[in-house]
């Protein structure tokens, strides 16, 4: 008897692990930003997302019609990036590119803020630059996600982007590109949760290689997760 009961609770272990597994890759945007990927790079991207059920692909805009085709009939989502990975691109320039990986087939973005004009103070610039991008996604139903870089901000500094946004008013506030120094940590995620409305979610990335630190994240207030690391962190390998 001790030997079945011993049998049924590790079987009851195995199956609340695979569902804590599949609700963890539901949040996992399945990311490949490098600039070196190739067709067949991104091909098994949007492979491996559907295997493992991840929430979507994240590629850069060169691929997103690619990854749109490959995702045609799956639940998989498509994210790119807008002004990547330095934000200071001109207010044009990201309006058009948007315009253009919607018509691609994106069903997220990300954008990048002008860092440079938020250094310089230039608060309406910045206000402007993400409103523009909001006014689109809106008009074509499509989510988008305000990329902040926490690593070149201090935490006064957070708080201040954090309030213009939440005034703007987003899907997401994501915090960093993982092309600028250290990507996500809790202590901003939390600081972020603190300073944004509820209504806006939060995408942790960059620097996330483990099931473990990914659930410090969530916990910290994290409801994506941006890592090229999925695979990893839904296997525990």
């Amino acid at each position: 008897m001790t030997s079945v009961l011993a049998e049924v609770g590790k079987n009851i272990k195995i199956v609340m692990e695979q569902s804590n597994y599949i609700e963890i890759a539901k949040i996992i945007e399945h990311t490949l930003l490098k600039p070196g990927a190739n067709k067949d790079d991104i091909k098994n991207l949007c492979k491996e997302a559907v295997e493992y059920q991840f929430h979507g692909v994240c590629v850069p805009p060169y691929y997103v019609r690619l990854a749109k085709e490959y995702l045609k009939d799956e639940p998989a989502k498509v994210i790119t990036v807008i002004g990547f990975p330095f934000g200071y691109q001109t207010k044009g320039t990201k309006v058009e590119e948007t315009k253009k990986v919607i018509e691609d087939g994106a069903d997220e973005i990300d954008m990048v803020i002008n860092i440079a004009a938020f250094k310089s103070e230039d608060l309406n610039y910045v206000r402007e630059d993400i409103e523009s991008i909001a006014t689109i996604c809106r008009l074509r139903n499509k989510a988008l996600k305000v990329i902040i870089e926490t690593c070149l901000l201090s935490p006064e500094e957070i708080i201040k982007i954090c309030e213009l946004v939440g005034e703007v008013g987003v899907d997401f506030i994501k915090t960093s590109t993982g092309f600028n120094g250290e990507g996500a940590t809790v202590e901003n995620v939390k600081l972020i949760r603190q300073s944004t409305p509820l209504r806006i979610k939060i995408k942790a990335a960059g620097g996330i290689k483990t099931r473990a630190f990914a659930e410090e994240l969530i916990k910290a207030g994290a409801d994506r997760i941006g890592t090229s690391s999925g695979i990893a962190i839904v296997t525990g390998s």
